[in-house]
């Protein structure tokens, strides 16, 4: 799986169950019509239960000078800390939204499927920030590359 190049996302929720956030590359576009994006969340993450009582996630997909906030969500920091970095808003759903992340997806989990360790989230696209002038961080071969140079 590491020879399939992939964008690098911050997925974050925020709700009853409480705030948490993780990285990951395993997210794709199903549709425009009505606008639905998978995330998949293994089942044994320790963020694991928040997101799955929340239903709700904001995709906030990286520019090219993020791989430090990346790594912070990716590893074992406490989540306190992990949402310390950055500049954090909302936009319809409570999750949050990564104020210069290259494109911010905030949504709604309308359904999910348990595939294997993950469970692929079907998420509709409530609200989208958008900063064109970023480049995105790709992932290829367990290194972070950009998509103008050779990863």
């Amino acid at each position: 799986m590491s020879n399939l190049g992939a964008a690098v996302n911050v997925i974050t929720t925020k709700g009853d169950a409480g705030q948490a956030g993780f990285t990951a590359s395993a997210v794709c576009s199903v549709t425009d019509s009505p606008p639905t994006l998978l995330v998949c969340l293994n089942r044994a993450a320790s963020v694991y239960r928040v997101f799955s009582e929340n239903k709700v996630l904001c995709v906030n997909t990286l520019g090219s000078n993020q791989a430090a906030l990346s790594n912070l969500f990716g590893g074992k920091t406490p989540m306190q800390h992990r949402f310390a970095q950055g500049e954090w808003s909302e936009l319809v759903t409570g999750s949050p939204v990564l104020d210069n992340a290259l494109i911010s997806f905030d949504c709604e989990v309308v359904s999910s499927q348990v595939v294997g360790s993950h469970d692929v989230l079907f998420c509709r696209v409530k609200a989208i920030r958008h900063n064109p002038s970023l480049n995105a961080l790709l992932y290829f071969k367990r290194s972070y590359c950009e998509p103008q140079n050779v990863c």
